[in-house]
């Protein structure tokens, strides 16, 4: 069993915060923590992921049910409609029940319904077991992000988010190169790997010992003083995290349009072969996690981030848009996914950092809702941009434009509240 989480110290009586304390926790129950709360993460993106090589073989195969050019996209991203509707509620009953508990419990789940279409039959009834397995992600990715942020304080917490999803986007490397190899024995082969989560249920419940409430630095703005005789007391930050999740949603869209739809967009140019597609989709994710550890090691702030990673992701969608070759069009996904790698963790530490304790569940589910609405969207507004347009890479074109347009405006506000001076980089912080 690890050592339990080091306590983090008090302010000093009538002492000026200047921000989250910080104390950096080191040592093997450290390090055995962080790889499963990692492990963790990586869940959901299998869900999100895996089965997207073998979304046409799906369309193959229940091509005479109608809508079947809704619903097998939604097979694939109707867990995120789940997570993101259930993940506010799962941040609520993490803050009040516990986090390791419900996290056991959800992993053990997430295998039992995740492998559910080997046996199914109905496309309607696999559409229903994927929302299934969206309600126990939502449980997932709420408590295992929101533990990172009870276990961890200041520079070493944005490492750790920015590394989570560096690992998440690893994870879909592997799972799009899974997924593709997996289904050149048959669509349902990919739906076997839900079942690893079993392995991760008994080390969550050996491993992770709960947070104590008491330890945890009580976050405050410049201007606040903490004294011993006057608890600090902050309302919950609706206005701030409000802006912080509608951006989510618009960014989550632009980077998992490419995702979900690059199988669509290779089969239009002919390329067919489910481990092709597998390996073009892990390209963009392979840019993602160098996305990520570029935001890691670069030590500019989230804010001064957004303008430049809306602006990649959109060059991304040009690209796509104007692509001659499959080779062409894979470059532009890897922009694409460049843009994404830094996009993600600069959202997530924006909305962290605006949470306590007491309510950093509740916030990290509503972050969490809000990406995973994104997510589920794409689909949804390609198809009606496809309508609009008469073509799906006419539908990357307009995207493109949208993404331009959110990085001027991000890039004009960015200059309205520009910061004195930029934070150090996190390696250094975290030394």
């Amino acid at each position: 069993m690890p050592a339990p989480v080091p306590a983090f110290p008090s302010p000093p009586p009538a002492a000026v915060v200047d921000g989250p304390s910080e104390q950096t926790v080191s040592g093997p129950g450290h390090r055995l923590r962080i790889t499963l709360l990692m492990a963790g993460s990586c869940l959901p993106i299998l869900g999100a992921v895996l089965i997207a090589p073998v979304l046409p073989q799906m369309h193959d195969q229940f091509a005479d049910v109608p809508g079947v050019d809704a619903l097998v996209p939604m097979a694939l991203t109707v867990p995120a409609l789940s997570l993101a509707l259930l993940a506010p509620f799962a941040g609520v009953i993490v803050d009040r029940l516990g986090r390791e508990r419900l996290l056991v419990v959800a992993t053990v789940l997430y295998a039992l319904l995740g492998t559910a279409p080997l046996w199914l039959d109905s496309l309607g009834a696999i559409v229903v077991s994927r929302a299934l397995v969206g309600v126990v992600e939502a449980a997932i990715m709420t408590c295992c992000t929101t533990l990172i942020g009870d276990y961890y304080s200041g520079r070493q917490r944005d490492r750790y988010l920015a590394m989570q999803t560096m690992c998440a986007a690893i994870s879909a490397t592997a799972f799009f190169a899974l997924g593709g190899a997996a289904g050149s024995a048959g669509w349902r082969t990919p739906f076997w790997a839900y079942a690893v989560s079993l392995l991760l249920a008994p080390a969550f419940a050996a491993f992770l010992s709960r947070p104590r409430p008491a330890d945890q630095p009580p976050t405050l703005s410049p201007t606040v003083t903490a004294t011993a005789s006057e608890p600090v007391k902050r309302a919950f930050p609706w206005r701030p995290l409000a802006g912080t999740c509608a951006l989510t949603v618009f960014g989550a869209v632009l980077f998992y349009t490419v995702q979900v739809e690059m199988a669509f967009l290779l089969d239009d140019m002919g390329v067919t072969e489910p481990g092709m597609i597998g390996l073009a989709i892990a390209a963009s994710s392979v840019a993602t996690v160098i996305g990520a550890g570029v935001f890691t090691k670069a030590g500019r702030s989230p804010a001064a981030w957004l303008p430049t990673v809306f602006a990649l992701c959109a060059l991304g969608f040009a690209v796509i848009w104007l692509a001659p070759n499959p080779v062409v069009l894979t470059i532009g996904a890897v922009i694409n996914g460049f843009g994404g790698g830094i996009m993600l963790p600069s959202l997530l530490t924006l909305a962290m950092s605006r949470l306590d304790y007491a309510d950093r569940g509740r916030g990290t589910g509503l972050w969490t809702g809000s990406f995973f609405i994104g997510q589920f969207i794409c689909p949804l507004v390609v198809l009606a941009l496809t309508s609009a347009v008469g073509s799906l890479a006419g539908a990357m074109g307009v995207l493109a434009v949208a993404g331009s347009i959110g990085a001027i405006g991000l890039g004009l506000s960015a200059r309205r509240h520009r910061p004195v001076a930029a934070p150090e980089p996190i390696e250094q912080m975290a030394r």
